[in-house]
């Protein structure tokens, strides 16, 4: 590769991780190997305030992308009175859906 190809491949990059800054913040995820697993950073920050205002305040136990029902994030949200659900978020930080959480039914 010479020398102008990786200059501009370098560019390209940084603008590249610029732009994703410049979107929203970058969102850092730690978990297993399927990419579940919390996410933290300014835009887990919006969806978690977003869910909160959805269910009338509670606690945000979890913060993780997702994909489901066309969602981009998924909050677990314990509400003022125990029940525990989901709530999924569109890239907009907008109501997807509210389900209540897996775990807390007997399948």
């Amino acid at each position: 590769m010479s020398s102008m190809t990786m200059k501009k491949a370098a560019i390209t990059a940084g603008m590249a991780v610029l732009a994703a800054g410049a979107a929203g913040g970058v969102a850092m995820a730690t978990g297993d190997d399927d990419g579940e697993g919390t996410v933290t950073g300014p835009s887990a920050d919006a969806a978690t305030e977003a869910a909160l205002a959805a269910t009338g305040g509670g606690r945000a136990n979890s913060v993780e992308l997702d994909s489901e029902n066309g969602a981009t994030w998924e909050v677990e949200v314990t509400r003022p009175d125990g029940t525990t659900v989901d709530v999924r978020l569109d890239d907009a930080y907008a109501v997807v859906v509210i389900e209540g959480d897996r775990e807390d039914t007997d399948e």
